[in-house]
């Protein structure tokens, strides 16, 4: 049967009601705001409005909550966000400084009593191709790069493509963002179709600060102190080695800082098969607001059919969660 809710009426969560009556009663304690909340929805619903930044305690009432407006949460969202990756970014800038003044003053010492190196500088295109070759080859559990340049001469792409297949074969998930601009380049699309087509992961970006890659959490390689951005290699032929685990997992952080705000080209989409009206109806109902719940009912199927359309949805996609496949099935006119 269907629900008794009006048609293209989204249901209201608990979240939303609160965030609703918060509007209505400023600076009133939560528990104060009726009979029908209980201890455990309401705790539920204040814990996702101060996740989203739409919630935060007012001095004019002991223990009251003022909500705060959609507007003032994103602004401050993208502050925190922008913040964040530019404290990241510092951080690595600082990092490539203190390789540079190791190198120069401290590895020569450090030589003459082991025979390794935590950080190393690495000059010259072909010690820079030998190096991505080796990294490649050695890649076991993951290989991640930002790509902000990319060299379209064919025997270049045609040396990423082969290098890119090795740690492929090895079974390492291989995830890469490259710019959206470049993707309007026929070479630099039909390349990437390529990888997709061996298995590797790509997403684009607006825009990237500098190229790296990270090999197995183990090695990261990272354009030396005034190297230019580059596609494979610096255009300096100069490049930062680090295998510190600390400064390793800055470098990666900084990758699933972008991954995560990535998405996946249209343009890989466009050959996939076009999605059935029951995914786009949930598409549609996700968008909404809707539970699982509440869209078994809409369709009459099980809550677990509902979770299978879901996955199968994020998976066509190439998205990570749902509010990701909303976006990107927006952004290609799905819905």
């Amino acid at each position: 049967m269907e629900p008794t809710e009006n048609a293209g009426s989204p249901a209201e969560s608990d979240a939303t009601r609160l965030y609703a009556r918060l509007l209505a009663e400023p600076g009133h304690p939560p528990a104060a705001l009726g009979p029908d909340w209980d201890e455990r929805r309401l705790a539920a619903a204040t814990a996702e409005l101060r996740t989203l930044g739409l919630l935060q305690p007012t001095a004019a009432r002991a223990g009251g909550h003022a909500a705060v407006s959609v507007d003032t949460a994103v602004r401050q969202l993208l502050l925190d966000t922008d913040t964040h990756v530019t404290d990241l970014v510092a951080a690595l800038e600082r990092a490539r400084d203190t390789v540079d003044r190791l190198h120069t003053g401290y590895l020569p010492i450090q030589h003459r009593h082991h025979s390794g190196t935590a950080l190393e500088l690495v000059r010259g295109a072909d010690r820079i191709a030998a190096l991505l070759e080796d990294a490649a080859r050695g890649a076991r559990t993951e290989a991640l790069s930002l790509r902000p340049g990319q060299d379209l001469s064919g025997p270049a792409l045609a040396g990423k493509l082969a290098r890119e297949r090795l740690a492929l074969a090895h079974g390492a998930t291989l995830r890469t963002i490259y710019p959206a601009a470049a993707l309007r380049r026929p070479a630099v699309l039909a390349h990437v179709r390529e990888l997709t087509g061996a298995g590797a992961r790509i997403r684009a970006a607006h825009s990237l600060p500098l190229w790296l890659i990270v090999v197995d959490a183990r090695l990261a390689i990272l354009p030396a102190p005034g190297a230019g951005p580059g596609g494979d290699a610096p255009v300096a032929d100069a490049a930062v080695v680090i295998r510190e685990p600390a400064l390793v997992a800055l470098v990666a952080e900084l990758f699933e800082y972008f991954w995560s705000a990535a998405w996946t080209p249209p343009e890989l989409l466009a050959g996939t098969e076009a999605m059935t009206d029951r995914h786009i109806v949930v598409l549609r109902l996700l968008a909404a607001g809707l539970t699982d719940a509440a869209i078994a009912r809409k369709l009459e199927v099980s809550e677990r059919t509902v979770r299978r359309l879901v996955a199968e949805l994020t998976a066509d996609l190439g998205a990570e969660s749902r509010f990701q496949a909303g976006v990107h099935a927006a952004r290609l006119g799905r819905i």
